[in-house]
């Protein structure tokens, strides 16, 4: 494919997001979950095209590494943002005084107490959730779904919308260059996805981008799963 063909497609994928962005959080009860990765980059950038006081939501677990940190508070700054940093109960002292490190023992748990509840609290006071979710970034996400209703415990639904789905890797770093991203300096390290830091390594399998994340014990850490009919029956 020639160069000019590429920037071609590049540019209509721009704008199939431009077009979602303006019909579904024009004016809506929105908010936008970034974890500061290349593709939440893309599309916080993008949104705040539309809403640039759209809530960015991070789910500050206190694992994170000091770059991550460092570029997050670079690019709020820089982008003026309106970040909104979500925090677990306790603190990591806290847990781990409790608990011992649960990231090892029980990865599960530490996932579900450091980021799936305090997610799904914040997202319940919105209508849209935006996500930089990408097919191609994992098997558990082959079937990914553009627009959904997702159903959070406790039987709240909000339309969750990933415009970035059909995306690939090389979709999104050719238009992070186009529109002048700067992108968080671990991938310069050769991460290819960033989590907490105890459960993120390079790639174990250069073709498979999470494995590096939770040493292949599990590939999601429950954020993007709906509860089950009996458990948001339970919480309700």
């Amino acid at each position: 494919m020639s160069t000019g063909a590429i920037y071609a497609q590049a540019n209509a994928k721009l704008d199939e997001v431009r077009s979602t962005l303006a019909r579904e959080i024009g004016g809506a009860d929105a908010c936008l979950t970034c974890s500061f990765q290349a593709e939440d980059m893309l599309l916080t950038k993008l949104a705040l095209d539309f809403d640039p006081n759209i809530p960015i939501l991070f789910l500050d677990t206190g694992y994170h590494f000091r770059e991550t940190y460092e570029y997050r508070d670079r690019m709020a700054n820089e982008w003026q943002l309106n970040l909104v940093n979500l925090l677990p109960a306790k603190t990591v002292p806290e847990q781990e005084a409790e608990h011992g490190l649960l990231y090892q023992s029980a990865p599960d748990q530490c996932c579900k107490l450091r980021k799936v509840e305090p997610l799904f609290k914040a997202v319940a006071e919105y209508r849209v959730w935006l996500t930089g979710l990408r097919r191609e970034q994992a098997k558990s996400r082959a079937a990914l779904e553009e627009s959904a209703i997702f159903t959070l415990p406790g039987g709240k639904q909000v339309l969750k919308l990933a415009p970035l789905a059909a995306w690939t890797t090389k979709d999104v770093w050719y238009a992070c260059e186009e529109l002048s991203i700067p992108l968080m300096p671990l991938y310069e390290r050769g991460f290819s996805s960033i989590g907490c830091e105890p459960c993120t390594t390079l790639p174990l399998d250069p073709n498979d981008p999470r494995s590096g994340r939770w040493a292949g014990r599990k590939v999601e850490c429950g954020i993007h799963i709906e509860a089950a009919p009996s458990e948001q029956e339970g919480l309700r």
